[in-house]
């Protein structure tokens, strides 16, 4: 009998590349199918708080608030070097101003506002917008400061804008680990084999993809009309890597330790479950 499940991911290019061959049916899925939603990583992190998804590609900040009822896939997820959050201002802005100033953000659950608080060692005073309104209301004068995330790390200087600080080098520097950025998420009260099924699925479209890297051009443009072919590639050879095989042990490391940090400063809910909704490896 076939299992109809709802996926949820970003309109981001490192994300419709990875779920391409899924979404088109490029790749053998047994008997799941699924009902498929793109949004906002945001939008997308909130309505998994209210449960409303079966699979979803969350921050992995959402993904800590939420391990009572989603575990993380070990296939699709977005951690690297070199790939973390920026905090950009306008020119002759000075970073020892942050403390004081409004801050926008992507998102009260995002990782980027996580990590902007462990490195300010408080709660910032953020204001949440969608990540691509971020740099024109920095460059109008609306805000000192933007926390950026996706493709703004290779557009922001075309706005008069200087990278202050880089949250993912900061992060680097201070565990040597890899940044956790986001991950797919999936139920904890799915059949475990349906669980395990998905990572593989995934696992599959991802591998696809890179057999076939210019079969998903057009769905990815489609979805991405703002951004340049350069830019989009760059996007993907960033943020779709190893870790989005398989997050493996040093993934995993990473993933743990940024929510040990979380915790022990009480912005992330202890939690008795294990990470992976699939027991495999």
């Amino acid at each position: 009998m076939e299992k109809k499940l709802t996926l949820a991911y970003s309109t981001c290019p490192n994300d419709t590349y990875i779920f391409y061959a899924l979404a088109h049916n490029k790749i053998d899925m047994g008997d799941l199918s699924f009902n498929i939603k793109l949004n906002d990583v945001e939008h997308l992190n909130q309505e998994a708080k209210k449960g409303m998804v079966d699979i979803s590609k969350l921050s992995f900040a959402a993904i800590g608030h939420l391990m009572e009822t989603y575990g993380l896939l070990r296939s699709g997820a977005a951690l690297g070097r070199g790939c973390g959050p920026m905090v950009v201002a306008k020119k002759g802005i000075d970073l020892s101003l942050l403390d004081n100033r409004k801050i926008a953000i992507p998102g009260l659950w995002t990782t980027a506002y996580l990590l902007l608080g462990l490195f300010m060692n408080k709660r910032p005073d953020a204001v949440p917008m969608r990540f691509d309104k971020i740099i024109p209301a920095v460059s109008a004068g609306k805000f000192d400061f933007g926390v950026i995330i996706h493709e703004g790390r290779f557009t922001y200087e075309n706005y008069g804008l200087d990278c202050l600080l880089d949250l993912g080098q900061w992060w680097e520097s201070v565990t040597s680990l890899p940044i956790p950025l986001g991950g797919i998420a999936m139920r904890r009260d799915l059949p475990l084999d349906v669980i395990c099924k998905t990572e593989s699925i995934i696992r599959k479209s991802i591998q696809f993809a890179h057999a076939n890297p210019s079969a998903s051009k057009k769905y990815i443009k489609t979805h991405a009309l703002e951004l340049s072919d350069e830019v989009i590639l760059q996007h993907i050879d960033l943020y779709v890597n190893e870790f989005s095989i398989n997050i493996g042990e040093k993934g995993t490391t990473a993933i743990e330790t940024l929510f040990a940090k979380a915790r022990a400063r009480g912005i992330m809910p202890n939690s008795g479950k294990p990470l992976f909704a699939c027991s495999g490896k």
